[in-house]
């Protein structure tokens, strides 16, 4: 159950008629006016799990006395949560001079940031300015930062929000040559994390569609490396669809348009070529395209789109994961591959590092849990795929979840099948996708 139902259920208010005098009430007090929900949006909320759009937010937190993010936590029946509420906490908490508590007075900020940023975008609606780009310039530089950290359902309003602003502008201002470029850069950018958003979310069609707006973008921004990235984002997708065909089609188009680029988006398509082709069987290639991504890594020189960070740069780290995964593909279990899916293990284990990402983390780990299938070393494997079964469900998306699926399908081809520590894990991965992917509800 999300906390947001039990706190409702606490005060009595079941249905979308107990809500609204409750709802009006909190709105009123912020002066909000023409913000009432409709009765089967509020059904959608305490029903459905849906989270609510961003002009109703601050009523309901109002209302409640908690933030979204936690109103919008699953909590297990029969447990008392212990979120922290926005006021009236705790007798000691911090307060202002004037008796207002600290995290109210941060609530209400976040509120007049938020209105701020639109009178700015609202204010150059005859002609961009330099302003306006500036806060775009921030926001799209947080989403990159945040996306492979953060569950998805953490920044999808975010990131939908800001790509909807540069969609806008783009449509519906007069720009200089020099700001149409960057906004298509910024919508490229921006529509390439939402198409990422659709394959973690497990929808192709939707992602693939979203790529291709990306890619005509990065057109219009005359941008080559982000060209080869869409067309490795189209690989990536196909990858996880579970067409190696595709995958390794799209592939080899972005890194043969790739190969004059000196940033690492060549190595990322490479390494992409090698993933599909394992799959394939096809082990030449694989240790053709790794070893030519292992030369040029020497020659690397950072490029914008590395500077950018998150998913536009492809970090040594992440290299070798990689590498390690299209040799666990290709159903490889030997002592030296095992030494370095511990590496790449290894390489990830620091939160802190700039090129942490928890997908590519559980990622490793499940490699390494199929090459040490691989080996004869079951007990070896469940260890290494703990971690991955332990994560919560926000943090379950696609890739995820058929990575561990292929430790599963090992598992089932096996000799170790029948071995009691062999079965629990058959059990325990069987039961992993089941709620998944705890993503943007609705």
């Amino acid at each position: 159950m999300l906390f947001f139902r039990h706190a409702l259920e606490g005060r009595g208010i079941r249905t979308p008629e107990d809500f609204l005098p409750h709802y009006r009430g909190a709105a009123e007090r912020l002066g909000l006016e023409n913000v009432d929900p409709a009765p089967k949006t509020i059904e959608g909320w305490i029903y459905e799990g849906r989270k609510p759009q961003r002009a109703f937010r601050p009523a309901i937190v109002e209302m409640l006395g908690y933030c979204i993010d936690d109103l919008w936590t699953e909590v297990p029946e029969g447990s008392t949560p212990n979120f922290v509420p926005l006021t009236g906490a705790s007798p000691t908490a911090l307060r202002a001079d004037a008796g207002v508590e600290l995290n109210e007075m941060k609530r209400t900020g976040a509120m007049a940031v938020q209105r701020a940023k639109d009178f700015l975008l609202d204010k150059d609606r005859q002609m961009v300015g330099d302003d306006t780009l500036g806060l775009l310039d921030d926001e799209v530089a947080r989403l990159v930062a945040v996306y492979p950290r953060e569950p998805l359902s953490a920044i999808w309003d975010d990131l939908l929000e800001t790509q909807d602003q540069v969609f806008r502008l783009l449509d519906g201002h007069r720009v200089r040559p020099s700001q149409l470029r960057d906004l298509n850069f910024k919508a490229a950018v921006l529509s390439f994390l939402v198409a990422k958003g659709f394959n973690d979310m497990e929808v192709p069609q939707h992602a693939m569609t979203m790529t291709r707006v990306a890619a005509s973008c990065a057109k219009d921004a005359e941008h080559p490396g982000l060209i080869a990235l869409t067309d490795g984002l189209k690989s990536l997708i196909a990858y996880w669809a579970d067409r190696p065909g595709d995958a390794y089609h799209y592939a080899s188009q972005g890194a043969e348009a790739a190969a004059g680029l000196r940033g690492t988006v060549g190595l990322w398509l490479l390494g992409l070529q090698a993933r599909a082709a394992a799959i394939l069987g096809d082990e030449e290639t694989v240790r053709a395209a790794n070893q030519k991504a292992a030369d040029r890594r020497e020659r690397v020189l950072p490029d914008d789109l590395d500077q950018l960070g998150g998913l536009f740069t492809y970090a040594p780290e992440k290299q070798l994961y990689y590498s390690v995964e299209a040799e666990a593909l290709l159903g490889h279990g030997d002592e030296r591959l095992a030494a370095q899916a511990e590496q790449a293990v290894q390489g990830f284990s620091d939160p802190r590092s700039p090129n942490w990402a928890f997908g590519d983390l559980a990622g490793s780990q499940c490699d390494l849990a199929l090459i040490r299938l691989f080996g004869g070393d079951v007990d070896g494997a469940a260890e290494a795929i703990r971690p991955v079964l332990d994560l919560p469900v926000t943090h379950r998306n696609n890739g995820i979840v058929v990575s561990a699926l292929r430790v599963r399908q090992a598992l089932m081809s096996s000799s170790a099948r029948t071995a009691l520590v062999g079965q629990d894990l058959r059990a325990e991965i069987e039961a992993f996708p089941a709620s998944r992917p705890a993503l943007p509800r609705g």
